[in-house]
């Protein structure tokens, strides 16, 4: 940018301007007995001022002082601009030594730029300079008499031109050109490193930038401390396995999608709306592998294939996948206790073939005159003699269930690792969970160390399984070796965040619970997450609140301090619960299983109310693939009032629907707001809602003939819930005489009747009818868990605390 410098004589004046504002000017004066310098800045405002009286000398260097120790000190002060070093302003004709350059930063408010004043002989130069950028300003054919070096302010010293008149001015007047990078009056985006040092030089951004790196680090400090201390201090998070309750499906009778009579894969993927409008998150697929005799405990041809009836591997992926796409885990069974006789594995072996000649339990036994003579008095599940003679290599093998099911030997390592492959196989499907299936007659007593005969009984009058005491092939101290082979070899699949994969197992010691414990593992070696809880399949007819309380009890006080409780009234293998204890009860039985603590399992049909179709029991005529006697509770799954219910298109079905389907489906159970279906449903997001429910303590606060009472709580909320459920008669329930710390009122969050949503119960008297459940919703500062007379009567899994002041979870009250 070029600018010239034109004017009369007799001022001074410059200005440099940068967009809209206003100018900073520069103007000299002689008259009225001295000099007057001053200089305006937006709007003429007086920011420096000195005066120079009569009879005093100046010259260059005495001028600057001036200008250094008045006006530009003023001006500094009150910060709109800061100088290096003053201006010289002067005459052409000033001493030599007056032409050295020097130079000022002058701007605008925080702006800073360098000017650089020399004197010449066509007049006055000034350069603005910023790194390679300059723009010039330049005076020519004109001359400054303002000031004269050396010389008085007298009247008769003055040229000519000023003697016409007492006071007279020359302006000069800064003319400002187009530019095309002006040079910055303020810190800029982009601006180069020199430039950003000048800056950064200055005491007002080195205080701020200190300031600034100093809240950083503490506030880093701070957020670091904060994080450590809530990971220290909170509980650990339920897993995906302990949010939700298990829907079991057995896909035989659940969909059939082919119109073949026979559900399937592709059925179950066409029904995962359901498992969504239910809110459960897990669903538990019964075995669908390739196999003989499925019903009789599942005679596996091939682990590692469908079977044709359920559909093909790929559908098994795609029902996997449309699972996951809706945030819903797939847990399968595992069967590691035997295979079918068909299987690859056991041809190999009779024929003795090598590694797989001990894959089975063989024994030497007699055969004479078409006649066997067993190695001993073991008897199979289902009766008669637990060895069978195979002709091929001229032995018995071992089958503790059909005679088509040889059990496998786990003595030999070979064996495990096969089992072991499978599971990988399975895992790296992406499947979520693995359920062990009679898990417990996997390992044996060595036969070849053990005395085979059995005195005490003659063979041939031993014909029950439930004459003998399995001494020697269920729930042996080597089979837990098994199971934590199992659970080491899925712990290598959970490390993955959000892929933990779950693993539960059977237990077949219901006479002996603390057998069943043994299946968690212990504090240091971990096993399955639960055992299966069978103990509410003994509850029947004659159901009362004691019973239904003692069942509970067994299970809470024999778990180990710190283990996941499991709860299921129904299975592929046992009665339905409205079947077994009556279908006045299902509702309360359904609030039992998903209000206490632990996960529940809910056996497809159950949350309508679905009973045994009895008319098919031992009905043979059906399929000798499966046992008959289980055909009750298989019956398919009701979901309309069309033709099969629903189920299939297909003229007959594999079993018959039940009767009652009409009424008892889903379709029509939606619709109404007091059905089976929409009470289980409006529990399970009672349970999601409410951390007391699905994470807090369970503690009895009643139990009687006819009610069994206990009440949800957590440390630090004041919410508590208490159910009150009727396995009896109609009655009145004073629990308030029980417990004396208990409000008076509380309210009705949920009921199996419907109509009494919302109401308002006295505790010295809540009325119940038969079959009737309540979930009671209070405030309270003293919880029962921490009242000295129930210390025995509480228990807690996953011990949280609740603060409410921050809405968070913490373990340590």
């Amino acid at each position: 940018m070029r600018v010239t410098l034109d004017g009369p004589d007799g001022w001074a004046r410059g200005w440099i301007s940068k967009g809209q504002r206003a100018p900073l000017q520069l103007r000299h004066q002689q008259g009225g007995g001295g000099v007057l310098v001053w200089a305006g800045i937006i709007k003429d405002e007086l920011v420096g001022s000195f005066r120079v009286e009569d009879g005093v000398k100046l010259n260059s260097q005495t001028y600057c002082q001036f200008l250094e120790d008045n006006f530009f000190k003023q001006w500094y002060r009150k910060k709109m601009v800061s100088f290096k070093k003053s201006m010289i302003f002067m005459q052409d004709n000033a001493p030599s030594h007056a032409s050295n350059y020097s130079t000022a930063d002058i701007g605008l408010p925080g702006e800073n730029k360098q000017l650089t004043v020399c004197g010449s002989e066509t007049g006055l130069a000034v350069t603005m300079t910023e790194e390679v950028n300059a723009v010039e300003l330049k005076k020519t054919g004109v001359e400054n008499n303002g000031f004269v070096a050396d010389q008085g302010n007298d009247e008769h010293s003055m040229s000519g031109s000023r003697k016409s008149s007492k006071t007279e001015d020359q302006i000069y007047t800064i003319k400002l050109d187009s530019c095309e990078d002006p040079l910055p009056l303020k810190p800029y985006a982009g601006m180069p490193k020199e430039v950003l040092l000048q800056f950064s030089n200055k005491a007002c951004y080195k205080v701020t930038r200190e300031i600034l790196f100093w809240l950083i680090i503490i506030a880093t400090l701070a957020i670091i401390a904060a994080t450590i201390t809530i990971i220290a201090l909170s509980p650990k998070c339920l897993d995906w396995w302990q949010r939700s309750p298990i829907y079991q499906v057995y896909p035989k009778s659940f969909r059939d999608s082919d119109n073949d009579g026979s559900g399937d894969l592709k059925g179950v993927q066409e029904k995962i709306d359901h498992f969504v409008y239910l809110d459960v998150s897990t669903v538990w697929v019964a075995p669908f592998y390739k196999s003989t005799l499925k019903d009789y405990r599942y005679a596996v041809d091939d682990f590692r294939s469908v079977d044709p009836t359920f559909g093909t591997m790929s559908d098994f992926e795609d029902l996997l996948a449309a699972l996951h796409d809706k945030g819903i885990k797939l847990i399968i069974d595992l069967i590691p206790n035997h295979t079918s006789n068909k299987h690859n594995w056991f041809q190999l072996s009779r024929n003795r073939t090598e590694k797989y000649i001990d894959y089975y339990i063989w024994h030497d036994c007699e055969f004479t005159g078409g006649q066997v003579t067993p190695p001993n008095n073991w008897v199979s599940v289902y009766g008669d003699s637990a060895w069978d003679y195979d002709e091929v290599r001229k032995q018995c093998y071992l089958h503790q269930f059909k005679k088509e099911q040889p059990d496998l030997n786990f003595h030999n390592p070979d064996v495990d690792k096969e089992i072991l492959d499978i599971i990988k196989f399975w895992l790296e499907k992406g499947v979520d969970g693995l359920q062990s299936m009679l898990l417990s007659s996997s390992w044996k007593q060595n036969t070849s160390e053990m005395s085979l005969r059995s005195t005490n009984y003659k063979i041939r009058t031993v014909l029950s399984y439930g004459d003998l005491y399995h001494d020697y092939t269920t729930t042996q101290v080597g089979m837990h070796d098994i199971l934590r082979d199992f659970r080491q070899t899925m712990n290598t699949y959970s490390r993955e965040p959000g892929r933990y994969r779950f693993m539960g197992t059977e237990s077949d010691d219901q006479k002996t619970v603390a057998k069943t414990m043994m299946y968690y593992g212990n504090a240091f070696i971990q096993e399955a997450d639960f055992p299966l809880n069978f103990y509410l399949f003994d509850l029947k007819k004659d159901l009362t609140g004691k019973s239904v309380f003692d069942v509970v009890d067994l299970w809470m006080k024999s778990m180990p301090k710190g283990k996941w409780p499991h709860w299921m009234v129904g299975s592929p293998s046992n009665s339905r619960v409205a079947s077994r204890v009556g279908t006045e009860y299902v509702n309360v039985f359904n609030m039992l299983l998903l209000t206490l603590p632990g996960t529940p399992t809910t056996y497809y049909g159950e949350e309508l109310g679905m009973i045994d179709n009895v008319t098919l029991n031992n009905d043979e005529s059906v399929s000798g693939e499966h046992n008959p006697t289980e055909y009750a509770e298989k019956t398919p799954m009701q979901w309309d009032t069309s033709s099969n219910s629903g189920f299939s298109g297909a003229n007959k079905t594999w079993l018959p629907v039940n009767k009652d389907y009409e009424e008892v489906n889903v379709e029509v159970q939606k619709t109404k707001s007091n059905s089976t279906l929409n009470l289980y449903r409006d529990i399970i997001q009672l349970r999601k809602e409410e951390l007391p429910l699905h994470r807090g303590w369970l503690c009895y606060a009643w139990n009687d003939a006819n009610v069994f009472a206990y009440v949800r709580e957590i440390n630090g909320m004041n919410k508590v819930f208490m159910m009150v459920l009727n396995f009896g008669a109609t009655t009145t329930t004073n629990i308030k005489d029980e417990i004396q710390d208990l409000p008076t009122q509380a309210k009705i969050r949920l009921s199996t009747k419907s109509t009494n949503n919302g109401k308002t119960v006295n505790m010295n008297s809540i009325n119940t009818e038969k079959g009737e459940g309540l979930i009671l919703e209070y405030s309270t500062g003293k919880p029962l868990h921490s009242n000295a007379a129930f210390k025995d009567r509480c228990f807690i899994s996953e011990k949280a605390c609740y603060s409410s002041a921050f809405d968070l979870l913490y373990k340590n009250c």
